[in-house]
């Protein structure tokens, strides 16, 4: 009741464009002990998300909707460096998103928190060219290539951009991991365009590159059948989604 409360008093804020209101529930988080790690996923993440969908369901207007997420930005900015900081994993990953602000904004706190999880980060942002992807990727050598907050018009770049990476080959124990945007509305996207792993928010993202190769390709397919059997259930039911146990 009371994470439901916080969210309920953030989101209000964010939407009315009541900056210090927004600043007063992070704020009173962290004085109650949540990490900024957990602000991150369990506050921030979340409020973005429903606003995205606010958004794109034509429920809030273009205007709340930027404000909400340059005061996102604002407070993640400030946040990073409260982030906690694990030992290091000696591995690196690259980050880059779509060209909408809402998914640089999630990519830049996948970034954070991959960071804060001990992995060594290059955040790349939105509007970078496959081009210089590839060229980044053969020079930095990274364990992991996550591409977060895509929109529908970008999914063939995505596909021709795997497509490079595989028949090139230069990076073969390389995983390209997709998450947000289209790749959470449409079912199974990510398997169809050639893509190791799939996450649908930075705490998933995080618990599957942390785990062996085939636990990680386990963890997608599971992910994947729960969210089809979900689907089956939702619509053969009479009941409301609620009552499905």
């Amino acid at each position: 009741m009371a994470q439901q409360i916080t969210l309920q008093r953030y989101m209000t804020s964010l939407l009315t464009g009541d900056r210090k209101g927004c600043r007063m529930v992070i704020e009173e988080s962290l004085h109650c002990g949540i990490p900024a790690n957990r602000v991150y996923m369990d506050i921030i993440w979340p409020v973005m998300v429903e606003i995205d969908n606010l958004w794109r369901g034509d429920k809030i207007n273009s205007a709340q909707e930027s404000m909400a997420t340059r005061i996102n930005r604002t407070l993640v900015d400030q946040l990073q460096n409260k982030l906690p900081r694990r030992t290091t994993r000696n591995k690196r990953i690259v980050v880059c998103s779509g060209p909408q602000e809402s998914g640089e904004l999630g990519a830049q706190m996948a970034a954070d928190l991959f960071e804060s999880d001990g992995w060594e980060v290059r955040f790349l942002g939105g509007g970078v060219s496959n081009d210089d992807i590839l060229t980044f990727v053969h020079d930095y050598q990274p364990d992991m290539l996550l591409i977060y907050g895509a929109t529908p018009k970008c999914a063939p770049e995505i596909r021709r951009l795997i497509d490079t990476v595989r028949s090139v080959n230069a990076w073969p124990n390389m995983k390209i991991m997709l998450s947000g945007g289209v790749f959470n509305r449409a079912e199974g996207l990510w398997e169809e365009i050639g893509a190791d792993l799939f996450a649908a928010t930075a705490a998933e993202a995080i618990a599957i590159a942390s785990q062996d190769t085939t636990e990680q390709v386990e963890a997608c397919e599971r992910k994947t059948i729960n969210k089809r059997k979900k689907k089956r259930i939702t619509v053969s039911s009479k009941e409301p989604v609620g009552a499905v146990n």
